[in-house]
C-alpha cells in the first residue's frame, strides 16, 4: 500500500503527521509526505532520517486559512495533482480541505484538524464579518468536505462543528489522535508546579487566563513549538494579559527534549483553550502523569471524561480555585495525574490511531475495487 499524506509545518498537525508516518512505515506501508506552509527547519525533519519506504516533498505554498493562501490555491492544487499522477499512490490522506475534491480516481481522506470559522465563533461568540475572502474560504472548505471520500475528525465535537458550519460529508468517522507513550517519562518525581503550552496572543488557546490571578504554585507558560509570524494570520482577537504577577514564568519555544523534561517535572498541566479540536499538548502532559486541569468545553469533556479537573468555562477565577485545590490536596493531585495517565495510555496511544487508519484505508480500497 502506498499512501500520500499532506501536512503543514506551522501547527500541531506536524506532530500528528510524524506519528502517522512513522507508524505506517513500521507496518510496512510506503508513505509519501507533502508539507505546506513553510519549508521546515532542520530540527523539524530530523525524525525522517533513515525511514524505509519514505519520500518527502516540502513546499512553501501558503495554507488555505491564510488570506494569502487564496493566491496559492490553484498552484498548490496543480502541484499536488501532478505529483499524484507521477507517483500513483493508492490513497490520499489530506489535512487540507481544499484538496478533498481533487479530480482523481483514488480514495481521498480529509482529516479535520480545525477550521477558521469555528475558531472565530468559539473566540468571539459570533460568525466573522462576510467578506469576499471569507466567502471564498467557506465555499472552498464546503467543496472539499463534499468532495472527499471520507471526512475524519479527531473528535466528535469537531465533526459536529463541520456539519454545522459548512456541509454534511458523504461519509465521516472519528479517529482520535494518538502519541507514542514511550516518548514521555511518567516516572520521575514531580515538582509542585504548573505547566501550560500556547501562544500568549492566541485568544483560542487563552493561556493568558493563567496571568489574571496569583497562584500558590509556580506557573510556566511555554510558547508553542511552531512559532509563526503573527501578521500572517488573517483574523485576530484581543488577548488580555497581566504581566506584573511574578509567579508566572514565560519560556520561548522549547526543543522536544526540553519540553518532555518540563512535562515530566510538572505536577499539573492546564489546558486553557476555548477552541480545541483535540489537544495534543494535554495528551503529552497526561502521558507524563500530569494532573490535567481543563477548561470546561465539550471537547475536553469528550477526550478526558472524569480523568480531568475542570474549571468554569473561560473563567480565570475558577481556574485559580482549581489550582489552589490541587496545591492543597497533593493526594488528590497525584490521583488525577494517575487517572489522566491511564486514560491517555489506554485510549490515545499512537498504536491505536495507526490501527484505526489502516482499517479505514483497507475498507476504502476494498470498496473502490468492488465498485470498479
Amino acid at each position: 500500500m502506498h499512501v500520500l499524506l499532506t501536512a503543514d509545518t506551522l501547527t500541531g498537525t506536524w506532530t500528528c503527521a510524524r506519528e502517522i508516518v512513522t507508524g505506517l512505515i513500521g507496518r510496512g506501508v510506503r508513505v509519501t509526505l507533502v508539507s505546506f506552509g513553510d519549508v521546515p527547519m532542520p530540527e523539524q525533519i530530523a525524525w525522517m532520517d533513515n525511514l524505509p519506504g519514505f519520500d518527502y516533498h516540502p513546499t512553501a505554498f501558503r495554507l488555505e486559512w491564510m488570506q494569502e493562501g487564496e493566491a496559492d490555491f490553484d498552484e498548490a492544487r496543480s502541484y499536488l495533482q501532478a505529483l499524484i499522477q507521477e507517483i500513483q499512490p493508492d490513497l490520499l490522506h489530506l489535512t487540507q480541505y481544499c484538496f478533498g475534491n481533487l479530480e482523481i480516481n483514488i480514495p481521498r481522506i480529509v482529516v479535520a484538524h480545525g477550521d477558521l470559522l469555528s475558531w472565530w465563533v468559539a473566540v468571539h461568540g459570533h460568525e466573522p464579518r462576510e467578506t469576499q475572502w471569507m466567502r471564498w474560504y467557506r465555499s472552498m472548505v464546503a467543496d472539499g468536505i463534499r468532495g472527499a471520500t471520507m471526512i475524519v475528525s479527531p473528535s466528535m465535537f469537531m465533526l459536529d462543528t463541520l456539519r454545522l458550519c459548512y456541509a454534511k460529508p458523504a461519509a465521516s468517522t472519528v479517529i482520535y489522535n494518538g502519541r507514542n507513550p514511550l516518548l514521555f517519562n511518567p516516572y520521575t518525581s514531580k515538582d509542585d508546579s504548573v505547566l501550560s503550552v500556547g501562544k500568549l496572543w492566541d485568544a483560542g488557546k487563552q493561556v493568558s487566563l493563567l496571568t489574571q490571578h496569583s497562584h500558590s504554585l509556580p506557573v510556566c507558560i511555554v510558547a508553542a513549538d511552531q512559532p509563526v509570524d503573527v501578521t500572517r494570520f488573517p483574523l485576530r482577537a484581543h488577548v488580555k494579559l497581566k504581566t506584573e504577577d511574578h509567579d508566572v514564568v514565560f519560556r520561548g519555544p522549547q526543543t522536544e527534549a526540553q519540553l518532555r523534561l518540563l512535562y515530566s517535572k510538572a505536577s499539573i498541566y492546564v489546558a486553557t483553550s476555548r477552541y480545541e479540536p483535540f489537544g495534543m499538548a494535554p495528551l503529552e502532559a497526561a502521558l507524563s502523569r500530569c494532573a490535567i486541569v481543563a477548561n470546561d468545553i465539550p471537547v475536553f469533556r469528550e477526550i478526558w471524561g472524569d480523568a480531568a479537573v475542570y474549571f468554569r468555562t473561560n473563567d480565570a477565577a475558577s481556574l485559580a480555585d482549581a489550582l489552589q485545590h490541587l496545591s492543597e490536596d497533593r493526594d488528590f493531585c497525584r490521583a488525577h495525574g494517575n487517572l489522566a495517565y491511564q486514560r491517555a495510555r489506554t485510549r490515545f496511544p499512537a498504536r491505536r490511531m495507526i490501527d484505526d487508519y489502516l482499517d479505514l484505508y483497507r475498507r476504502l480500497l476494498t470498496n473502490q475495487r468492488a465498485a470498479a
